[in-house]
């Protein structure tokens, strides 16, 4: 989830109006985040209920999206055409699938908390104008801090000796691990751009999940049941057109991510982590350093190039409102209080303590970055930073990164900068 950033509206719209679109196909740009952050005049209710897991009432409010506009629709439709033919040969010459529409969704906790933004695509069948299928646009992440993530964890795994282009033209499996699912924005982004990408996601919530594939277009055929076992055996005729297989490489579990990490026995090139609940908190069982989380997370994490990138709230709204620190900080992590503590357990546990002339190749280090226009902070972690027989020194780390991400951009045609998600507030945890 993500946190606007304690800024004045004026200050706000003058940031937003001189803004800079690097890319005019980034429909997730911060320039159109009067669309995605939504108001409540402008949106309406698509599904509202209460969880049981913590996060209270879970809604996914609908809000009317500009892009692409009615003219390029047809694009599409020729895309998705071209893709039933090739699935079903024998197809009736006049069936057509046909878009209905565009439009943000966004997944909230308690009519406050917005804890995922995605872009849906509508479709109907020609044949079938009353059943309607939702696609969600894997190449959209509306949110800053979800771009600073992959762009920082990415360029870091690429940094490790990692053959990351292997894994995106599907040449070798890279296999990625989502702890928090949302709308799924992260792991579909993921799945879609890298070829050769196994992704897993933990959700505790099954209402979050529910959420996602009826009202947010997440795939349902990744649903996993308890035994381990895809909960329905072959995907729908009509998600083996949208998805071209994208689905079949993604696995979406109900479980705890504290039982999870400790009862498997995955190894994982990269793990990601964004689990705040209902209440806007990180729970302590996933930042303690003496909890089982923690202490498994090492043994699920790849030896040589292991990549964990956590979502953290920034330490501006550290206080309530009267300047007290929040009672309950011995249990939670309120909203940024101990973003200090939980960099030094990650860095601590997963790559241990070190001076920073190692002179050692395969040597591991952590950094923050922040992300751009709203107070949220990516740690990385990262086992084997391949910098040899050199201090490993701030510039060194963020020269290294950012010639990784000019390289990441053109081969993943990102719709985004990396280096805009490197550079700004980059700290090494020592």
């Amino acid at each position: 989830m993500w946190r606007r950033a304690g800024i004045s509206s004026k200050s706000w719209l003058r940031r937003l109006s001189t803004a800079q679109r690097r890319h005019a196909e980034d429909e997730g740009d911060w320039l159109y985040s009067s669309e995605w952050w939504g108001t409540d005049s402008e949106g309406h209710i698509v599904l509202r209920a209460t969880s049981g897991k913590g996060n209270g009432v879970v809604s996914v409010i609908a809000y009317p999206s500009s892009r692409p506009s009615i003219v390029h629709w047809s694009g599409m439709e020729r895309w998705l055409q071209h893709r039933y033919k090739k699935i079903h040969p024998n197809y009736e010459h006049g069936e057509r699938l046909r878009i209905l529409g565009y439009q943000w969704r966004v997944l909230r906790f308690n009519d406050d908390t917005r804890q995922s933004a995605v872009k849906v695509m509508a479709a109907y069948l020609e044949s079938k104008p009353a059943s309607i299928y939702f696609m969600q646009q894997p190449h959209c992440l509306a949110v800053p801090y979800l771009k600073s993530m992959v762009s920082a964890g990415l360029a870091t795994i690429a940094s490790c000796n990692y053959d990351i282009i292997y894994a995106l033209q599907g040449k070798k499996t890279m296999h990625i691990l989502c702890i928090g699912h949302g709308g799924g924005s992260l792991p579909l982004f993921l799945a879609s751009k890298i070829q050769g990408a196994i992704v897993h996601i933990v959700e505790i919530d099954p209402l979050v999940i529910s959420a996602s594939i009826r009202a947010m277009g997440f795939p349902a055929f990744s649903v996993m049941n308890q035994s381990g076992d895809r909960a329905f055996a072959k995907p729908d005729a009509i998600d083996e057109v949208i998805w071209k297989g994208i689905h079949e490489r993604i696995h979406l579990y109900e479980a705890d991510a504290e039982k999870f990490i400790s009862n498997n026995t995955n190894t994982y090139d990269m793990i990601f982590i964004d689990a705040y609940d209902g209440d806007d908190v990180f729970p302590h069982k996933l930042w303690d350093p003496d909890a089982p989380f923690l202490k498994a997370l090492p043994h699920r994490l790849h030896p040589k190039h292991g990549t964990v990138v956590v979502n953290l709230h920034s330490d501006s709204d550290l206080l309530n409102h009267d300047g007290s620190v929040p009672s309950v900080f011995e249990q939670i992590l309120p909203t940024g209080k101990y973003v200090p503590k939980v960099c030094q357990a990650y860095k601590d546990v997963l790559v241990g303590t070190r001076n920073s002339c190692a002179g050692k190749q395969g040597s591991g280090l952590a950094f923050t970055v922040a992300a751009p226009w709203v107070c949220n902070t990516s740690l990385v972690v990262c086992r084997g930073f391949g910098i040899a027989d050199e201090c490993i020194s701030r510039d060194l780390v963020v020269h290294t990164l950012i010639s990784k991400s000019l390289e990441l951009e053109q081969v993943m045609d990102l719709p985004f900068s990396c280096m805009e998600y490197i550079k700004r507030g980059f700290i090494l945890v020592d």
